[in-house]
């Protein structure tokens, strides 16, 4: 029989003081009965003597502090997962919304998860192809990696998300593979958005997802990544798939665990967030990799858009210390009408050479991509130098390199929202924008590289 309490102290915001308590345990999950009928349910954030301060996922409305019950259930908050799961949509406390029926769980598993002991983290290895040049071919993802896209108020990262979500797979190998989708603070078109791009092209099949929408407490939004790093977890080690996470919003995550912050007046970190952000985000990032023994893997693509378009502020720029780099996404070139916007230059994958080469991708992927970086640099340079001091100020090889970062923008970076393109597309359109630069300028790629690829290119 579990025990009711009366004694509500206080109530601030989301967060619910009771005293009088005994036997609670952090992170319990709590069931409050209001006054009016309705009930709530919320979670144990901090313990002290026989106080307990509960967090409350669906608001505070309607509380009363004589008359509403509170019970300390002895668990914490429990995600139920089957292969069922598959194909369907959740809020971001885990209950379906897509009108269809619950799911019966074969095991009901804590959303905070277990660490992986770093001894047994296995090194990632294997590429996958998602579909997108600029990725693809320059910064590519490999599988067990952390790989951020940083974007901007108005760029176009929902798109860039979804299409990701639709075609990522692992080359190679006959495994399954899903797609685990949480979206934390979007608004309903944009949810709609997402829910539609995946059921008209049949990704739902092989996805989970989860939606927390703008207007749904923020308490509910520090919850949602871990429902779905905890539905991943099961595909990944208890099914052996390969599941890729996306996690869209951080951003708006972020500001949820700094209004709640702020609710229990904590003394505030860099830009009013707590102090304790950066190992927040690490509890979240770090549930993604390969173990040792285990057929399955968690790869993870964390978006945020970052404030003000600021690489400085606290939530990118503890994203870059945890995660394996980063793909960002560029205001230039999207007012140039290109997508997608990834400005490669400033964008790393730290796990790049792991994934590609002989066997993986192909041979000439780690030269060609080396040529292409440094050709689109010194374009850049030349570029910017012909809009300062007039085209008469360049050299003819400078035009050429001018021309080659025009054709690079145009032709490798942009591509249509719906065009999937093949690692051996990607290389070989790499290698059709090399003719445009004098061969002696080709110091980055091996001299039977350029006879086997450059010559089918220029001859074809």
């Amino acid at each position: 029989m579990l025990k009711e309490y009366l004694t509500i102290k206080d109530v601030v915001g989301p967060l619910v003081l009771v005293e009088g308590v005994k036997g609670v345990k952090y992170g319990e999950l709590v069931e409050l009965d209001f006054p009016d009928g309705s009930s709530s349910r919320g979670s144990v954030l901090e313990i002290s003597r026989d106080y307990a301060l509960v967090q409350v996922f669906e608001g505070t409305r309607g509380i009363n502090t004589t008359q509403t019950k509170v019970r300390f259930v002895g668990k914490s908050l429990q995600f139920g997962v089957s292969r069922d799961i598959l194909g369907r949509v959740f809020d971001g406390l885990g209950r379906p919304i897509d009108g269809g029926p619950q799911i019966i769980a074969d095991e009901y598993l804590d959303i905070h998860g277990a660490a992986i002991n770093p001894y047994a983290r296995d090194y990632p290895t294997d590429f996958i192809q998602t579909g997108i040049s600029a990725i693809d071919g320059m910064n590519p993802l490999v599988r067990g990696q952390k790989l951020p896209i940083f974007s901007g108020a108005g760029l176009p990262h929902p798109q860039i998300a979804a299409q990701i979500a639709r075609q990522a797979t692992v080359l190679g190998k006959e495994e399954e593979f899903a797609v685990v989708f949480s979206a934390m603070g979007i608004t309903f078109e944009e949810a709609d958005y997402f829910i539609s791009e995946f059921k008209q092209t049949a990704a739902i099949e092989r996805a989970v997802l989860f939606i927390n929408l703008a207007d749904d407490p923020a308490i509910e939004r520090i919850a949602t990544p871990k429902m779905a790093l905890t539905a991943a977890e099961y595909l990944a080690f208890k099914l052996d798939m390969h599941v890729l996470v996306i996690l869209t919003d951080m951003t708006y995550y972020c500001e949820a665990l700094r209004e709640i912050s702020a609710a229990r007046k904590e003394v505030p970190g860099r830009r009013g967030y707590p102090g304790y952000l950066y190992t927040d985000l690490a509890t979240n990032y770090e549930r993604a990799g390969r173990i040792k023994g285990k057929k399955g893997s968690i790869t993870q693509i964390p978006v945020l858009t970052m404030p003000e378009d600021d690489k400085t502020h606290p939530i990118p720029d503890l994203t870059g210390y945890i995660t394996e780099g980063q793909i960002i996404l560029s205001r230039d070139l999207h007012r140039k009408g290109i997508y997608p916007p990834i400005d490669v230059l400033p964008s790393l994958s730290r796990l790049k050479e792991k994934g590609i080469g002989e066997g993986k991708t192909r041979e000439d992927h780690s030269g060609i991509s080396n040529q292409l970086f440094a050709a689109y640099a010194r374009g850049r340079e030349a570029r910017e130098l012909m809009i300062i001091l007039g085209e008469a100020a360049l050299t003819e090889t400078d035009k050429k390199f001018v021309k080659f970062a025009d054709e690079f923008e145009e032709r490798f970076v942009s591509q249509g929202e719906y065009e999937n393109r093949t690692i051996e597309e990607t290389l070989e359109l790499g290698w059709d924008l090399c003719t445009i630069l004098p061969r002696e300028e080709l110091k980055r790629v091996s001299e039977e590289q350029i006879k086997k690829y450059l010559k089918e290119k220029s001859s074809g």
